[in-house]
Order: structure tokens, then C-alpha cells, then sequence
């Protein structure tokens, strides 16, 4: 009993880990047999190529098939057109003849795919074209013809079962990749601001300004593939962008802030700004913590009042500073990094208002 448990405890385990693989391998599975099965009842002459259409172009999520799905189309019936006119109008009766056919077909449509990546299936499209004639014993046009039938029943349903079968939307990866983002950078303000107040190693900065880069690349690629969701109109979901220049913003601000964490600051100086930095990196971290928790659910957005509360802390220290005598202890270095650090944190608090603004936004619209 107990290992029966066990087993079913792992099973749901992976289940929840592995859930987006599990989902594309069903729609690869699904993509595979349903375009065989149509490709049977069209009495296609060879479906080995409209199935391996349909399972290359069932990716990990709809919008990224559909612009692989575009791709792919537009490079076949590039690559077909153009080789079965060149087929049809110059003959190839033997050996030679045919590899200069091939060799006029095929230069055009490499250069169009070296130029324009959309255009990557032109060659293999023109390979196939040229050559399989001498398989099928079927005229030039009539292989661009077939070709672009098993291509176009490939894509068809490939994208049917994209939309239809355990759907995953590029939109609901984004809004998971901007959650991570956030999350990111409320792990990594502490941790930099902290270096002012203590020894911290830069490479270790270096290595969490990298995680941070990493995730919102990755953000702008799904990004990217949630734009072709949004113009089909089948998936309608809100626009990225002002979202995606938000977390830009913040990324750039987190960047400043680590530019100010390169040295300790000096003790005396340490002294009097630990206490307000605590605060507001406490405050700053749990808003960025907080608005990642609200984006990921669909719920309102966390106050950022506490960020403001902690920020008046901060200036009032520094105003203080200006009129202490300790100011005329320290470098001009370490006031300018003060101060520079007093802007990062005031221009990472009006972003907040912005960042608000997307979390209300992508709310309301579900």
C-alpha cells in the first residue's frame, strides 16, 4: 500500500514538474496521427512528409506555431514555385542536365533563406522538387503541386492541434517569465545594496546582473511569440509591450544600483545610511516580490506606499548629511555614489507606478 502511494505520489510530482512536456508531447502525438490519418483519406502519394510537417511545427506553445507555421510556408511555397518553374522550363534528360537544374533551383532560394531566416525552408523545398521526380515519375509542376499539398495538410493540422489540444499560450509563458524576472530582482537589491555596508564579491554581482539579463531575454523572446497570438485574433490577450519596457526600466535601474555597490562605503558613512538603506531595500524588494506574486495570479498589485515611506527616510539622510560634518570626511567618490544610488532608487520608485499600471491592466482583461 504504501508503495503504491509512493508510485502515485511520484507520478503526480512529475506531473506538475513536467506538465508543458507532457502537454507537447500529447499534441505531438496527436499532430503525428490525425495528419496521417487526413493524408490517408486525401490518398496523398507519400505522408511521410505532410506528418513530419505537422510534428516539426507543433512547438511549445501557439504563437510559437504559428510563426513557425508561417515560416515554414512561405520558405515551401517560395522554394516550390520557383523550382518546378525552372523544372518545367528547362528539361533535364540525363545526369548532367538535371544537376544544373538543381543548381539554378537551388542558388536563389539559399540565398533568400541566408538572407531572410522566414525563408529557411526554400532549399530543402527546391531540393525535393527538383530531384524527387525521378522517385515519383511526375512532371516538375505537378511535384511542386504535391509538395505543397503535404506541406499545407502538414500545417493545417499542426496548427489545429496547437489551438485545440491542452492549448499553452505564449501569453501565459511571458506573464510566468515576467513574474521570474521580478522576482529576480527582489532577490538581488538586498544583496547589492548590502556591499555598500560590506565586503561583497564582484563577481558575484556580475553574476546576478547575468541571471537577471538571462530572464528578461528570455521574457522578449516569448514576448515576441505572444505578438503572433494577438494577430490572429483567436487568442485575444493584452499587448506585452508596455509591460516588457516596464521590467526593461526596472532591469536598468537594478543595473545602476549594483554600478554604486563596486566598494564598501566608508565606516562612518556606513554607519549613518544602514539603517535607511535597510529600509528601503526591505521595502523595494517586497513591492518587486509582491507585484511578481500579483502579475503570476492575476491579482491587484501590492501598495507601494511603504517604498515611498522609505525613500523620504533616505532623503531626509541625505539632506541631513549635507549639513553634518561628516560630509567633509568623506571622498567625492563615495558622496557622488550616495547620491547616484538616491536617483537609482527614485527612478526605480516611479517605475513602480508604471509596473502597477501593467499589473492592473493584465488583470482587468481576464
Amino acid at each position: 500500500m504504501n508503495s503504491t502511494r509512493i508510485l502515485r505520489t511520484w507520478l503526480r510530482s512529475c506531473r506538475q514538474r513536467h506538465r508543458a512536456e507532457l502537454r507537447l508531447c500529447i499534441r505531438l502525438v496527436a499532430s503525428g496521427v490525425l495528419t496521417l490519418l487526413v493524408s490517408q483519406q486525401l490518398h496523398l502519394r507519400y505522408a511521410l512528409w505532410a506528418v513530419l510537417t505537422a510534428v516539426l511545427l507543433t512547438q511549445l506553445n501557439v504563437g510559437r506555431s504559428l510563426k513557425a507555421t508561417t515560416d515554414y510556408l512561405a520558405g515551401t511555397l517560395g522554394g516550390a514555385i520557383f523550382a518546378g518553374t525552372v523544372g518545367a522550363v528547362i528539361a533535364d534528360h540525363n545526369e548532367v542536365a538535371q544537376a544544373f537544374v538543381l543548381a539554378i533551383a537551388l542558388a536563389p532560394a539559399a540565398l533568400v533563406a541566408a538572407e531572410n531566416a522566414r525563408f529557411g525552408a526554400a532549399p530543402f523545398t527546391a531540393v525535393l522538387v527538383t530531384l524527387a521526380p525521378v522517385m515519383t515519375h511526375l512532371g516538375p509542376i505537378a511535384s511542386a503541386f504535391e509538395r505543397i499539398v503535404e506541406v499545407a495538410v502538414g500545417c493545417g493540422v499542426g496548427l489545429l492541434v496547437s489551438f485545440i489540444v491542452f492549448p499553452e499560450r505564449a501569453y501565459d509563458s511571458a506573464i510566468s517569465a515576467a513574474a521570474r524576472t521580478l522576482d529576480l530582482m527582489a532577490g538581488a537589491l538586498p544583496k547589492l545594496s548590502g556591499s555598500l555596508t560590506q565586503a561583497f564579491d564582484e563577481a558575484a554581482v556580475s553574476r546576478i546582473l547575468e541571471e537577471i539579463d538571462e530572464a528578461y531575454a528570455g521574457l522578449h523572446a516569448v514576448a515576441m511569440e505572444g505578438a503572433h497570438e494577438r494577430l490572429t485574433c483567436l487568442t485575444p490577450t493584452p499587448d506585452l509591450a508596455p509591460l516588457l519596457r516596464t521590467l526593461r526600466r526596472l532591469r536598468d535601474d537594478v543595473t545602476l544600483i549594483a554600478g554604486t555597490t563596486v566598494l564598501p562605503l566608508p565606516a562612518p558613512l556606513q554607519a549613518w545610511l544602514e539603517p535607511a538603506l535597510s529600509h528601503i531595500n526591505g521595502s523595494a524588494a517586497g513591492y518587486l516580490s509582491g507585484s511578481a506574486a500579483a502579475l503570476a495570479a492575476r491579482k491587484p498589485p501590492p501598495l507601494s506606499g511603504p517604498v515611498g515611506a522609505a525613500l523620504e527616510g533616505y532623503a531626509a539622510k541625505i539632506e541631513a548629511l549635507r549639513q553634518q560634518s561628516l560630509k567633509e570626511e568623506m571622498s567625492l567618490n563615495s558622496l557622488e555614489r550616495v547620491f547616484t544610488l538616491g536617483l537609482a532608487f527614485e527612478q526605480l520608485h516611479r517605475n513602480f507606478t508604471d509596473l502597477e499600471r501593467c499589473i492592473v491592466e493584465h488583470r482587468e482583461r481576464f
